[in-house]
């Protein structure tokens, strides 16, 4: 047997990094509509900026105080390559950043003309990149608005795989640029790969975590040169580094993989929860994706942030899940992108739910609940929180949903029962409304207005309102980007001074002078029954 036809498996450490245009890929960036938004009002003048004064971003992304900023953190001398980035987006893009133009000017185009009266006369005033991709449209209260026909726009120049690659590394413990602002470029040892992510050929990659594959038919799969098939070869190794209690025999678990990843298991089934899964194995302190379950019948995908729904994991998890369960957006808003149709376009099975929809797994369900809260108070309708019941317990998945209304909780008991264990998150002081959201707001707003508007969960008080309401015996806190593999995303920094882990204090004293179990939950965590 030659050596291309030996047995392989992906190392544990492998990095997998999905990029459009170079820049780390998610939701908002690659969902057509607000991908164009984002390209031509973020992106783009994040490059042009950078290209300006790149010495003020270096000193930005080198100042702890300015983390998670929007700076471009690579070197002054690079600039040229920053540059051709920044000319060949405005050549192969200028659809996308026509549409975006065009999405600015429909909606100025409405708030000057759509005044309660028939909005027929519009529909020849719209910028033709718009044609058959909008519906204008009042609510009751005559405010007007354009719908985005989704599916057509994923039907259209909008729509460009051509954008779409994945960069292959190993886990060095270096932390990763922040992946909002920074751009990825060719890198010594980084494997580029020009491929859409629904390629089967990155499915076979991935499968050779837990299946062995060969060197050479991996080759073929992923269309490789001789210099990236060597390339290739350092990410490979001859054994699997599976943990051998990634599956349970008897009874129930549950583990906590980090952040607002939790994996719930059987014997016949296992379901996990956002998944954001460290590569990284050499440390013991934290489950990684080599205690991944070889199947998962249900992934939950509680919301669309950055954090919740990773798609570097996610991609690593095709070919190995039943159904991916997602909430049903408002279909056409502009903040509101659809996440069933952004993971079907991936290659991934989804199931799209409603609250209190229920979905099936061997020996137990899951039920989709509300989700209040936490999106600056945009309409925004992809969120849910969920109830899932298994080997005798039940478990409520509550993201990062705020009790800013807790006789919401009170139906959720009525309707389920109570909770014998409750996961919340208390990011109670989160970023403004246009740290994630500028590049959409066609209308500008104030800074003052965006500051009152955050990405907030729970504070103590409304955490302890869920928990009344829902009477839930034990009340269990995320970590709030305390991980430390997951800086690259978070960008989170805290001290014993931050008010949001004061929170968490008073929260978890509440829960003691009333007999509640709680924990702060930090790397990994695991309970059986």
């Amino acid at each position: 047997m030659g050596a291309n036809e030996e047995p392989i498996f992906l190392r544990s450490n492998a990095i997998i990094e999905p990029l459009v245009d170079g820049f780390y890929a998610w939701l908002y960036t690659v969902a057509p509509v607000q991908a164009a938004m984002n390209l031509a009002f973020l992106q783009v003048p994040l490059l042009e900026s950078f290209l300006r004064n790149p010495q003020v971003h270096v000193a930005a992304v080198n100042n702890p105080a300015l983390r998670g900023g929007y700076f471009v953190g690579i070197a002054e001398e690079r600039k040229d390559e920053v540059a051709a980035l920044l000319e060949s987006i405005k050549r192969d893009r200028a659809d996308m950043l026509t549409f975006a133009a065009a999405v600015a000017e429909g909606e100025e185009l409405l708030r000057q003309n759509a005044t309660g009266f028939d909005l027929t006369p519009l529909y020849p005033k719209l910028p033709a990149a718009l044609n058959g991709l909008v519906e204008l449209a009042y609510d009751t209260n005559n405010q007007p608005s354009m719908h985005y026909l989704e599916p057509l726009v994923y039907h259209s120049p909008v729509y460009d795989e051509g954008r779409q690659s994945v960069q292959l590394s190993l886990e060095d413990g270096v932390e990763r640029p922040f992946i909002l602002s920074t751009p990825r470029l060719p890198q010594p040892g980084v494997l580029d790969l020009s491929l859409p992510f629904r390629h089967p050929g990155l499915e076979e990659l991935f499968r050779a975590r837990t299946k062995p594959t060969t060197a050479a038919r991996l080759r073929e799969a992923l269309e490789l040169d001789d210099a990236g098939a060597r390339q290739l070869g350092s990410l490979l190794d001859t054994r699997p580094s599976l943990a051998e209690d990634r599956h349970i025999d008897a009874g129930g678990r549950v583990r906590y993989f980090g952040h607002a990843c939790l994996v719930l298991q059987t014997p016949e089934a296992a379901i996990v929860t956002d998944p954001f899964i460290s590569a990284d194995n050499r440390h013991g302190d934290r489950y990684t994706l080599d205690d991944l379950p070889d199947f998962i019948d249900l992934v939950l995908i509680t919301h669309g942030h950055q954090d919740h729904i990773v798609l570097e994991t996610m991609l690593q998890l095709r070919g190995r899940v039943g159904s991916v369960v997602v909430p049903r957006s408002s279909r056409g808003n502009l903040a509101d992108p659809n996440i069933g149709l952004y993971l079907k376009h991936l290659g991934l099975p989804v199931t799209e739910v409603d609250d209190f929809d229920e979905v099936p797994f061997p020996g137990g369900k899951v039920t989709a609940t509300p989700f209040l809260g936490e999106h600056s108070d945009l309409d925004i309708r992809g969120k849910s929180t969920y109830w899932v019941e298994l080997a005798g317990k039940s478990v409520f998945i509550g993201a990062d949903s705020s009790g800013i209304d807790p006789v919401l909780y009170r139906y959720i008991r009525n309707h389920l029962g109570t909770a014998d264990m409750a996961f919340l998150g208390m990011e109670c002081d989160g970023a403004p409304l246009t740290w994630l959201y500028q590049a959409l707001l066609t209308k500008p707003v104030t800074k003052k207005m965006s500051d009152s508007r955050k990405l907030s969960g729970s504070n103590a008080a409304q955490a302890g309102d869920i928990l009344v309401e829902l009477g839930a015996r034990e009340a269990y806190i995320y970590a709030m980007g305390e991980e430390s593999w997951q800086g690259h995303v978070m960008a989170t920094t805290y001290t014993e001074d931050t008010y949001q882990l004061k929170q968490i204090d008073e929260f978890l004293g509440w829960c003691r002078d009333r007999g509640i179990p709680a924990e702060h939950l930090l790397n990994k965590r695991e309970w059986r029954w």
